[in-house]
């Protein structure tokens, strides 16, 4: 478990796995055909099976921290099931998330796959059904999702209750996610409880096409906070698969020079912020694992990292793009 912001055992630790792709059988990955079978072949079986096979690969390797959420299908519930059949693992950390509940019904394709609420009565509810399914071996609970706008920020019955939470010593923390994330940290970094700051971790969308959050989390940083990067592969749009889009050709030609896959390169330059803790991979076969795996052996220049730094969009460009990705 982490205490502290830093991860050890080695540089693997750095990089975590988030289940958001295998806890349930559509998400909005490009490239998802590929690596899947039809939806008719992702029953839940077949996904236990897969998520079993993640985590046994990436634990093996050196992957100390796991992410998942109440809104991820059966995510925790697959999570638990794998640690109480692992032995201890008294070294691998586990987060999850409260804030969205799942409503897909293990369809790939559904009027509504998640619905966002961030009030107390909600938290009551899915801390309990997190704590059935993983126990005490909840580190990290965070708010899914937070906006400048969430009540997450701002309700005292909720940071009451999340202190007390903290209190029992699982660290509380957020995601953020839209085109004003900077906002959205900074206003968790000034919430606190009995003079005690409140927010601990902070999980935040940061890749080579949305890098707009950088100084706010270089800012939770410096506070002490513990920095995650969710989405490090822009949902599969800084990866080669045979379906989705072709990556940015700057990206493709710098992955040509240092002998690595794109993704192994958009995972090195995340790895390669001074503020990042830790950074999620959303793998989905034990061979994109392993290679996101292989980000920690990538070195990339000041000539690379200058050039990799043009791909940038505006926020509202790259959310909006993301808004309109299938489920698939």
């Amino acid at each position: 478990m982490i205490t502290e912001r830093e991860p050890s055992h080695g540089p693997t630790s750095r990089i975590g796995l988030g289940l958001a792709a295998v806890g349930r059988p559509g998400y909005i990955t490009t490239g998802r055909a590929d690596d899947l079978p039809p939806e008719a072949g992702r029953t839940v079986a077949a996904l236990r099976q897969r998520t079993y096979e993640l985590l046994d690969f990436a634990y093996a390797r050196g992957v100390r921290y796991v992410d998942t959420a109440r809104s991820y299908g059966r995510g925790e519930e697959f999570l638990g099931d794998w640690l109480r059949g692992g032995g201890e693992l008294q070294d691998l950390t586990v987060a999850s998330k409260w804030g969205y509940t799942y409503t897909a019904d293990w369809r790939v394709h559904a009027e509504a796959h998640e619905v966002k609420d961030h009030g107390a009565a909600t938290y009551d509810r899915q801390i309990a059904e997190t704590r059935a399914l993983l126990g005490d071996r909840l580190d990290v609970y965070q708010v899914h999702s937070v906006t400048p706008d969430s009540t997450a920020l701002t309700d005292p019955v909720l940071h009451r209750r999340l202190a007390e939470l903290a209190a029992g010593g699982v660290r509380v923390g957020l995601t953020t996610s839209g085109p004003r994330q900077a906002d959205a940290i900074r206003a968790a970094l000034e919430v606190s409880v009995d003079g005690e700051p409140l927010f601990r971790t902070v999980q935040s969308t940061w890749n080579l096409l949305e890098t707009s959050a950088e100084p706010a989390l270089a800012e939770a940083h410096a506070a002490g906070r513990t920095v995650v990067v969710k989405e490090a592969l822009a949902n599969g749009r800084l990866a080669q698969s045979l379906t989705g889009p072709r990556p940015h050709p700057e990206l493709v030609a710098i992955a040509a020079a240092t002998y690595a896959s794109c993704d192994a390169v958009a995972l090195a330059a995340a790895l390669r912020r001074p503020w990042a803790d830790v950074v999620l991979s959303g793998a989905v076969t034990t061979a994109q694992l392993a290679a996101n795996l292989r980000a920690t052996e990538v070195h990339l220049s000041t000539e690379h990292l200058t050039r990799l730094a043009t791909l940038a969009e505006t926020p509202d460009d790259y959310w909006t793009h993301r808004s309109q990705l299938p489920w698939s």
